[in-house]
């Protein structure tokens, strides 16, 4: 039994003072009490400090109530959780309880995870789990730069916009690290090919990609029919992104299964909860200003949040991996005979030069210099969305033989 229980204070104080005195031995106090030296001491010393206020009386503490404006605030975020939720316009079936906690401790209002489940079950904002088949999350990775999970999500990211944007990310699996992300108001092979050299730029040439077989990334043969004949089969056609990604070193591998697909697009689900009730909250109407929730979420995901399946926060098992040598990622060096990286990123086509030694692209006719006529020639085309300009470079038998740009007005059929 503890001692509050078994003696009043005045007890113990008297036994105390007995021994500064001198009166009684240190065992002796030790039999009275029923206590060891450490807790004997420890009493002791509170007793000397103040020994007309020495009590041993129990001070029970209770729980800190939550006050009535906080609880208004709280049915409030689960108010508007579930709005968001009815709305079938949002991409979100699923309250979001973690992020009700981050809304709320912004306006200094700190309360747990379980006491939000609570209220919500109280004013019938609870929504239970859904059964689910469970696949295993293991990072399948030994090393940053192994393979990168690459993908991109079209919604309605604010509810208050008046398009859907796409969002597209590059996550390192192995870290889960998220290396690229970024708002587009639409998706293209021009903004993949952006998000590759931004990743290779900035950490190194993975050795794997990882995507699933959008048409921008692969090119599937889903049969023959009488009203559609197919020239190529599966793989046989090569995709703009996936020759730059190869050209630059690295190699595209597909997802084929439903759960292969899952771990692809699982980035999302945390992602396009966070955006779109921030954005909700915020009433935000642009994509500039959708940029900067996303990247706030970036920063928190990367730097602040402990992932679920690593246990480890993604930047620091990133560092630590690079650090340690723990890397696949290689220098990124232009291969020959290119002499920028504007041969490596682009778009490519192929023409052929006609007897006058030019060519027509896009109804647009150029006078190709050091080639004879009938020669095939690729170009490689570099579009620029800060001034509004397209960079054409023209190659024949590993040779550079034009480098020109014309206004991006000048093709207005034309969309990257």
């Amino acid at each position: 039994m503890q001692l509050h229980k078994r003696l009043a204070s005045e007890q113990v104080k008297a036994v105390l003072g007995n021994y500064y005195k001198g009166l009684i031995s240190v065992k002796e106090v030790l039999e009275f009490l029923g206590i060891g030296r450490s807790r004997f001491f420890a009493l002791l010393q509170r007793y000397r400090k103040a020994p007309e206020s020495f009590s041993i009386t129990y001070a029970r503490q209770g729980h800190k109530r939550i006050s009535k404006q906080h609880e208004y605030k709280i049915r409030k975020e689960l108010e508007a959780d579930q709005k968001l939720i009815q709305d079938p316009k949002i991409p979100i079936t699923t309250f979001n309880y973690s992020a009700i906690c981050d809304n709320l401790s912004k306006g200094g209002i700190r309360v747990s995870v379980p006491t939000i489940i609570q209220r919500a079950k109280e004013y019938g904002c609870y929504q239970p789990k859904r059964e689910r088949q469970v696949h295993a999350r293991e990072v399948i990775t030994t090393a940053i730069g192994a393979l990168i999970q690459h993908d991109a999500s079209h919604h309605l990211w604010s509810p208050y916009a008046e398009r859907k944007w796409v969002l597209i990310t590059s996550l390192d699996d192995y870290s889960r690290s998220l290396l690229y992300a970024e708002l587009v108001e639409s998706e293209s092979t021009w903004a993949h090919i952006e998000a590759a050299r931004e990743v290779m730029t900035t950490n190194g040439i993975p050795l794997q990609y990882y995507v699933d077989s959008l048409r921008v990334f692969r090119f599937v043969c889903h049969g023959e029919s009488i009203w559609v004949p197919q020239y190529h089969k599966t793989d046989e056609v090569n995709p703009q992104w996936k020759q730059c990604v190869e050209a630059a070193g690295a190699k595209a591998i597909y997802a084929l299964s439903p759960q292969a697909k899952g771990k692809i697009e699982r980035p999302y689900r945390w992602l396009q909860d966070r955006i779109v009730r921030t954005c909700a909250r915020e009433k935000i109407t642009t994509i500039k200003d959708a940029r900067e929730v996303l990247r706030y979420e970036e920063e928190r995901y990367n730097k602040h949040q402990v992932h679920s399946t690593t246990g480890e926060i993604p930047v620091v098992r990133f560092a630590r991996a690079r650090e340690s040598g723990q890397t696949f990622f290689r220098p990124l060096v232009i291969p020959k005979p290119y002499t920028s990286l504007a041969d490596v990123f682009c778009l490519r086509e192929v023409r052929q030069t006609d007897g006058y030694r030019k060519i027509s692209l896009w109804n647009q006719v150029i006078q190709v210099p050091k080639v004879d006529p009938y020669e095939e020639v690729n170009i490689h085309i570099v579009p620029d969305r800060k001034s509004q300009a397209i960079g054409i470079r023209i190659w024949h038998e590993n040779r550079l033989v034009l480098t020109t740009s014309y206004p991006r007005a000048i093709f207005p059929k034309v969309h990257f």
